[in-house]
């Protein structure tokens, strides 16, 4: 399977529960994945099936990166890149410039895409009224950084 044959779309709020079964599966939080996908996020479909998604939860030149995640046959294909790669634009074009993250499962990951760890209260300053720091992983997870511009 490779990542050619699938296209990258700004989501819709009709995405969400095809999302959510795909972070379920993933045992990733649901925990505003529903409204952070429809405020600002990317699907990738394969003949028309939601295979992987990225969301945004924005607050002004800085942006929560959130619920990525790739469908377990597609992973290890250069999706996920692909996916964060097409959030980071949507990023972009939304002004945001500090792009941040929380992870338990990706802490190697993400460093290769360019994102390096930060200090919680540094993450907590940008994001911190972001569910994900308020309430999923709020005592857990490794806070990372990309700058954007």
């Amino acid at each position: 399977m490779t990542a050619a044959a699938v296209s990258i779309d700004r989501a819709i709020a009709a995405d969400a529960p095809a999302v959510e079964a795909l972070l379920a599966s993933a045992s990733l939080p649901l925990d505003g994945a529903a409204e952070a996908i429809a405020q600002a996020g990317v699907v990738a479909r394969e003949n028309g099936a939601v295979v992987g998604a990225a969301a945004l939860e924005l607050y002004g030149e800085a942006a929560l990166l959130r619920s990525v995640v790739v469908a377990a046959d597609h992973r290890g294909t250069g999706l996920g890149r692909d996916v964060v790669a097409a959030a980071e634009a949507l990023a972009r074009e939304e002004g945001v410039r500090d792009l941040y993250l929380i992870t338990e499962t990706a802490v190697d990951w993400f460093p290769r895409l360019g994102y390096t760890p930060v200090e919680r209260a540094v993450a907590t300053a940008a994001v911190g009224a972001s569910i994900e720091f308020t309430t999923v992983c709020r005592d857990k997870g490794v806070p990372m950084v990309r700058r954007l511009g």
